[in-house]
C-alpha cells in the first residue's frame, strides 16, 4: 500500500475511533466499519487499532481470521457471498453461483486480476423463504434467477455502484403465513411501558412466573428464573443482550421479527432493565442482517425521543436503561450465549468454561440476561396482558406458542405460529409440503423426522426447536443434506475442543467418502461412534449437536449410506498414499516400481 494510502486509512481508523470509543470491547465494531470501507483490515489499521485501544496486534489478528466476515487481505470491489444453505441449494443456488463465475470470469475464493470482484460461499444468509439469495458487500440480495444473475453481471462488470441498483434486488420479504398470539391483534401491541409502570418490577416478574415462559432460542430455560438470578446475583451493574444472531441454517424468524415488530423486541428488553436493574442493553445483530440496522436505528432514536429510553423513562426517575447495536460478523458458535458475549467484548466467539453463567458471570463479568429476539417479543406481550392469557394454549411443559421458519420443498415458505402441541402433519399441511420425504427440525443441529414420525408434536417435551422446519421433498438425495451439514459443522466449529474440531473433521471425510462410493460398513460403524464422542466430550452444544444429522441417516434413512458402499470392500482407506507421494517422486526423478506403494 502506497505512503499516501497509509496516511488515509489512518485517518479514516482516527475518525472511527473519536466517533465511537476507545474501549477495547468495540475491537470487532471498528473491525467490521475498516472492512466495509477497503474490503479488508489493512495491516496499518492494525497497528492504529492496537496503540489505542491498548489490544495487541496478535488479538486483533486473531479476531480477523476467526471471522469469516473479516479479511487479511483485500477482496473485490464487489464481495459477493452466495449462501450454500442446503435450502438454497434445493432452490439452485450452485447452478446460479456458477453462472455469475463464469459470466465474470472469476473463480470461487480468488479475487479476479483487476480487484473488481470476489466470488466465495456463506454458510446461511437467513433469507431462506426467498432464496437463492447472496450477499454483495453485506447487503442481501434475494429470488435469485438465472435473469437476475445475468443482470448482476452487467453492474458488476460496468461498476456501478450498489446504490445504483435496481431496488428490487434487495427487497427482503417477511412472509408471515400464519399469525397466533405474539403475531396478530398488531393493534394490540402496545410498544409502551404503562403496564409495567402500573405493575411494577416485582409484579411484573410474577407475571412471567405465572406463564412459565421458556427461552425461544431452543434450550428452554425458564425466563422468570433466568431473570431473577441475575436480578439476584452480587454487584451493581448488570445488562440485557439480545441474542439476533440466529445461524442455525433455515432459521429468519428474527429477522422478521426485528422488521416488523422492533418495538415489541425493544420494549421486552427495557421490562428486563427494569426487573433486574441494568441500565445497559445490547442487540447483537448476526452479519448477515446489517441491512436491517439503518431502521433499528432510528426505532431506538424515536423511542428515545418518546422516553421510552435513556434517562428517567417514562418520567420515573431511576428508571434508566438505554440499547446499543452491536454487529456479529459470520461466526455461527455466537449464537451460544457465552461465545456471543466474547464477541460483544471484541473478541474471538469462543465459548467460555461454565460455571459461572452468564446470569451471575457475563458481559464484563458482571451479570447479564441474554435471550433471543422471540423470547423478549413474548415476554413483552406476557407483562402487557397477562401470565395466565399465555398459558391460554400450549402444553402443561410448554406454555405458549412457538414461531416458525418454514424451508424447503413448500408451497408457502416463511413465518408460521403454533400453538405447542401442534403435530408436524398440521405445519406440512398449512405450508404445503405434504408428501415430504424428510423435515429437518431446528436445523442442522436439530432432527431429522421420517415421516413414520410426523405426528411428533413441537413441544419441549417431544421436539424441542429453535424455530428451523426445513422440509425434503420426495425426490432428494438425502446424502446432499448431509454432506452440506456435514461441511457447515466442519467450518463452523471454534476449534475450543478437541472431540468438536477433530470430530467434525473426521465426520465430514467419512461423509465424503460415502458420496465418493469408496466406503465400507466400517466407516458407517466408524461414524456412528465418532458422533456418539462428540456428543459426550464435546463442551457446548454445537459440538454435541453437531453429528445429529448423521446418526439420524442412519437409523432412519439407511439406504441413503449403504446403497453407496464400495462393494465387496470391509475397509477402503480415504487417503490415497501413493498419490500424495507424486510430488516426491517428482523431486527424485524416480517412477519405478519401488516408488510406488501399490507395487512395491
Amino acid at each position: 500500500m502506497p505512503l499516501s494510502s497509509h496516511d488515509t486509512v489512518k485517518r479514516m481508523v482516527t475518525g472511527l475511533l473519536t466517533a465511537r470509543g476507545h474501549e477495547p470491547d468495540l475491537l470487532l465494531q471498528h473491525l467490521i466499519a475498516i472492512q466495509l470501507a477497503y474490503s479488508y483490515v489493512p495491516e496499518i489499521a492494525v497497528e492504529v487499532l492496537s496503540s489505542v485501544l491498548g489490544v495487541t496486534r496478535s488479538r486483533i489478528r486473531a479476531c480477523v481470521d476467526f471471522y469469516a466476515f473479516l479479511h487479511a487481505r483485500p477482496r473485490g470491489d464487489y464481495d459477493v457471498l452466495f449462501s450454500d444453505n442446503i435450502t438454497d441449494r434445493m432452490a439452485g443456488s450452485e447452478a446460479l453461483r456458477q453462472q455469475l463465475t463464469k459470466r465474470l470470469g472469476v473463480r470461487l475464493d480468488q479475487t479476479r486480476g483487476d480487484g473488481r470482484v470476489t466470488v466465495s460461499l456463506t454458510s446461511c444468509t437467513g433469507m431462506c423463504d426467498q432464496g437463492p439469495a447472496m450477499l454483495v458487500n453485506g447487503l442481501a440480495v434475494t429470488a435469485l434467477t438465472p435473469k437476475r444473475i445475468e443482470r448482476i453481471g452487467e453492474l458488476v462488470e460496468a461498476g456501478v455502484p450498489l446504490e445504483h441498483w435496481p431496488a428490487k434486488f434487495f427487497v427482503v420479504e417477511d412472509h408471515i403465513h400464519r399469525a397466533g398470539d405474539l403475531l396478530s391483534n398488531a393493534e394490540k401491541m402496545s410498544a409502551g411501558l404503562q403496564r409495567f409502570l402500573d405493575l411494577g418490577p416485582q409484579a411484573a416478574l410474577g407475571e412471567l412466573e405465572a406463564s412459565v415462559l421458556r427461552g425461544r432460542g431452543g434450550a428452554g430455560f425458564t425466563t422468570a428464573l433466568k431473570w431473577r438470578i441475575c436480578r439476584d446475583s452480587p454487584g451493581d451493574e448488570r445488562f440485557v443482550v439480545c441474542n439476533a444472531d440466529e445461524g442455525e441454517p433455515g432459521t429468519f424468524k428474527d429477522r422478521v421479527l426485528l422488521a416488523r415488530y422492533p418495538d415489541l423486541v425493544f420494549k421486552g428488553m427495557t421490562l428486563c432493565a427494569g426487573i433486574i436493574g441494568a441500565r445497559k442493553g445490547y442487540l447483537y445483530l448476526r452479519g448477515e442482517y446489517r441491512h436491517m440496522l439503518p431502521r433499528l436505528e432510528w426505532v431506538l432514536s424515536r423511542r428515545r425521543e418518546q422516553g421510552l429510553l435513556g434517562w428517567d423513562i417514562c418520567g420515573q426517575p431511576g428508571f434508566d436503561f438505554d440499547i446499543e447495536i452491536h454487529l456479529g460478523a459470520g461466526a455461527y458458535v455466537c449464537g451460544e450465549e457465552s461465545a456471543l458475549i466474547e464477541s460483544l467484548e471484541g473478541k474471538r466467539g469462543v465459548v467460555r468454561k461454565r460455571p459461572p453463567y452468564p446470569v451471575v458471570s457475563g458481559f464484563q463479568g458482571r451479570p447479564t440476561v441474554v435471550n433471543n429476539v422471540e423470547t423478549f417479543l413474548a415476554a413483552a406481550r406476557i407483562v402487557e396482558w397477562g401470565g395466565h392469557w399465555f398459558r391460554g394454549e400450549g402444553t402443561q411443559q410448554s406454555a405458549g406458542s412457538k414461531i416458525l421458519s418454514v424451508s424447503g420443498d413448500v408451497a408457502r415458505p416463511g413465518i408460521y405460529e403454533y400453538p405447542f402441541g401442534t403435530p408436524v402433519s398440521r405445519v406440512l399441511e398449512d405450508c404445503g409440503g405434504t408428501g415430504a420425504q424428510a423435515v429437518q427440525v431446528s436445523g442442522a443441529a436439530g432432527v431429522t423426522l421420517a415421516p413414520s414420525e410426523f405426528s411428533r408434536t413441537l413441544s419441549f417435551e417431544d421436539l424441542p426447536t429453535s424455530g428451523s422446519f426445513m422440509v425434503l421433498g420426495p425426490d432428494r438425495d438425502l446424502m446432499d443434506m448431509t454432506r452440506n451439514f456435514a461441511r457447515f459443522f466442519a467450518h463452523e466449529s471454534c476449534g475450543f475442543c478437541t472431540p468438536c474440531r477433530v470430530g467434525n473433521r473426521l465426520l465430514e471425510a467419512l461423509v465424503e467418502k460415502v458420496a465418493a462410493g469408496k466406503a465400507s460398513a466400517y466407516d458407517l460403524e466408524e461414524m456412528r461412534q465418532i458422533g456418539n464422542l462428540m456428543r459426550q466430550a464435546s463442551y457446548c452444544g454445537l459440538g454435541t449437536t453437531a453429528a445429529n444429522h448423521v446418526r439420524d441417516i442412519l437409523d432412519k434413512f439407511p439406504d441413503t449410506f449403504q446403497r453407496r458402499l464400495r462393494p465387496g470392500s470391509d475397509f477402503t482407506p480415504a487417503f490415497d498414499l501413493d498419490a500424495a507421494l507424486a510430488a516426491a517422486r517428482a523431486i527424485t526423478g524416480r517412477n519405478d516400481a519401488g516408488a510406488h506403494l501399490e507395487e512395491a
